[in-house]
């Protein structure tokens, strides 16, 4: 069992995945501090001086009487809250998450080898060994017998 579990865990996917996993959480401090210290900043001075880490409503209020000025005032409180400043930085956040790794995905679907166009002249059809039909030459499997073909084929 330990040595299915290693190994399970050395293959090139796991270890690929850990990796990626790790290189995200990274990324995702790294955004993190984009939206809150550097874009929401800008945005909440042009939008007169707004703070939207300290954006809330109070659903019910706490022990001591409301107005809080913070969330964490209102929540020290025992008051309920929607901190729906803090929802928007993190929808944010996401989106240049979600931009940045459509970016890559993109830029890595272009650099996979497409697929060489067939050659004028070249046969686009063979036959299947079982029945002697006439099917596309990149078949796996006849759409006249259902015969597999990967093991007949090399192509």
């Amino acid at each position: 069992m330990i040595k299915e579990f290693k190994d399970f865990v050395m293959r090139g996917n796991v270890l690929d995945m850990a990796v990626g996993i790790i290189i995200g959480a990274a990324f995702g401090t790294i955004v993190t501090s984009l939206v809150s210290d550097v874009i929401m900043p800008p945005i909440g001075l042009a939008l007169g001086n707004v703070d939207f880490s300290n954006l809330f409503l109070v659903i019910k209020p706490g022990l001591t009487p409301p107005p809080y000025t913070t969330p964490s005032d209102a929540t020290a409180a025992g008051a309920v809250t929607i901190n729906y400043g803090m929802f928007i930085t993190r929808v944010i956040s996401f989106l240049i998450v979600a931009f940045s790794v459509f970016m890559l995905v993109r830029a890595a679907n272009r650099m996979i080898k497409k697929e060489v166009p067939t050659p004028v002249g070249a046969s686009v059809v063979k036959e299947c060994t079982y029945c002697l039909m006439t099917i596309p030459i990149k078949a796996a499997k006849c759409g006249h017998c259902a015969s597999d073909l990967r093991a007949s084929y090399t192509n």
